[in-house]
C-alpha cells in the first residue's frame, strides 16, 4: 500500500465528518436524525450503484462511516434477492451487516463490563 490510499480515505472520511459536523452546526437536525440520514444516504446511493466506485478509490474512508453501513446493507439485500428472491429483501441487510453488529455487541459488552457505568 502506498501514502495515498491512506490520503484518499482520511481524506473522504473526514469529508463525511466534515458535512455531519455542517449539519450539527447549521441545522437544527438531532445527531440521531443525522446519523439516520447517513445511513439511508448509504443505502441509496448503494443502491443506485454511485456508492460502489467511491468504495473501491476511497477504502475504509467510505466504508466505515455510517454511509459505509447503509451501503453494506443495500449490497447485502441485492445479493441476497438475486439468489433467493422476494425473502433476501428480509434478510440480506442482516446477513451483510452481522460481523460489524456482533462486534458491536461484544465490544459494547466488554467495555460496559470492564468500565463498571453507573449514574453520577
Amino acid at each position: 500500500m502506498d501514502i495515498m490510499t491512506y490520503v484518499r480515505a482520511f481524506a473522504v472520511g473526514g469529508a463525511i465528518c466534515a458535512v455531519g459536523q455542517i449539519l450539527i452546526d447549521k441545522t437544527r437536525l438531532t445527531p440521531a436524525r443525522i446519523l439516520t440520514l447517513f445511513v439511508c444516504l448509504g443505502v441509496a446511493l448503494g443502491a443506485l450503484g454511485v456508492y460502489e466506485p467511491l468504495v473501491k478509490w476511497a477504502g475504509a474512508g467510505a466504508t466505515v462511516p455510517l454511509t459505509g453501513f447503509g451501503y453494506n446493507l443495500a449490497k447485502g439485500v441485492k445479493k441476497a434477492v438475486a439468489e433467493s428472491g422476494l425473502p433476501g429483501a428480509f434478510t440480506g441487510g442482516l446477513t451483510a451487516a452481522a460481523g460489524g453488529l456482533t462486534a458491536a455487541i461484544v465490544f459494547g459488552y466488554i467495555v460496559a463490563v470492564v468500565a463498571k457505568p453507573g449514574d453520577k
